[in-house]
């Protein structure tokens, strides 16, 4: 984005730099484009302003896409590319992943909600404050007002009173449905950041957290990295998309045959895997019938039934040692994984 202007005067040109933000990415001076570009512009430390750096990181422009994840509105004919064509060659995304976006959009409700917050408790210290002088005004001047005027006086000040609750109550019921729609989406993006989106397995950052989190009563604990053998060849011969697939196997076959222990893509073509009350040997073995398992696969490809070959995986596995750190137990592990490897792959090694 563009850096914010200042008038003479020292005051932000807001209506400028909203127009630079239109013209950048490609938007039409529409009331809903004005809006989002409103959003992004007048808070420039908000969560929506900082997902739209992200995204634009090196001149990028936003997409519809983007646009709408943010929980903007691109009018027909109005905008904003369709595709990420423009992005940069050979440069990633500019977005880590959908979470980031998801988190956004989040932070951006629970801004909302605290604003909404802050304004009805305004209103109730005002009110308060209304039906005090009010109340005292009744008091003081009592003996020279007709009772009358006394009682018109006080259900005047009732009537806007019982007015003012009835419009806290539905703004309170926006809140409460607000921060219902805020639970599920804090929900979704924390589940959204801990999720590898190709196998479906917890990502390392999962792992890491479980392992921090464990309990040392549910132990023996042990540790174990898997990884697929020779993969780089699987994706030079077949291409990507026949490697995501047999990734997405493995990772099946891994979940499914450890059953309720902690199975994760740890990043690439590696696997980790955090069994928890039960011994060395017994992980060990566990995890010999899962290399098993997948070794006797026959692996074909989809668009010719071809055979694609024997695919076979490594593992070593260690336990895990009273207030052992991570760092310490994942890099045994990881030598074992090396030594399975220089011993001729398709193993377990445990130590």
């Amino acid at each position: 984005m563009r850096g914010i202007a200042a008038r003479k005067d020292g005051k932000v040109d807001l209506f400028g730099q909203i127009g630079h933000f239109l013209a950048d990415h490609g938007l039409s001076p529409e009331p809903t484009h004005y809006s989002f570009a409103y959003d992004v512009i007048a808070d420039p430390h908000g969560a929506i302003a900082q997902a739209v750096r992200r995204l634009t990181d090196g001149g990028i422009r936003l997409s519809r896409t983007d646009i709408e994840a943010l929980g903007g509105t691109v009018s027909s004919g109005g905008a904003a590319v369709e595709s990420q064509a423009d992005r940069r060659q050979g440069e990633p995304d500019a977005r880590d992943d959908d979470a980031a976006v998801l988190v956004a959009k989040t932070q951006a409700q629970v801004d909302g909600f605290a604003t909404m917050m802050r304004e009805m408790q305004d209103e109730t210290r005002g009110f308060g404050r209304d039906l005090a002088q009010s109340a005292a005004a009744i008091r003081h001047n009592t003996p020279a007002i007709p009772a009358a005027a006394g009682l018109d006086e006080i259900a005047r000040i009732t009537g806007a009173m019982l007015t003012r609750i009835r419009e806290a109550e539905m703004r309170l019921a926006k809140a409460t449905d607000e921060a219902e729609a805020l639970r599920a989406k804090l929900a979704e993006a924390n589940d959204t950041a801990r999720r590898d989106p190709l196998t479906g397995l917890p990502n390392r950052r999962a792992f890491d957290e479980a392992f921090a989190v464990r309990r040392e009563h549910d132990g023996p604990f042990c540790l174990a990295v898997c990884d697929i053998d020779r993969f780089k060849r699987i994706n030079d011969v077949h291409g990507h998309p026949i490697g995501d697939r047999v990734l997405s196997a493995v990772a099946r076959t891994l979940a499914d045959a450890c059953g309720d222990h902690l199975v994760v893509r740890h990043g690439g073509e590696e696997f980790a895997v955090l069994l928890h009350g039960v011994a060395l040997a017994d992980a060990a073995a566990r995890l010999d019938d899962v290399r098993d398992a997948i070794s006797v696969k026959r692996f074909r490809l989809r668009e010719s039934d071809r055979p694609l070959g024997q695919v076979t995986v490594s593992i070593g596995v260690t336990a895990v040692h009273a207030g052992e750190t991570l760092t310490d137990a994942f890099d045994r592990a990881d030598r074992l994984l090396y030594t399975a490897k220089a011993e001729g792959r398709d193993r377990v090694c445990a130590a």
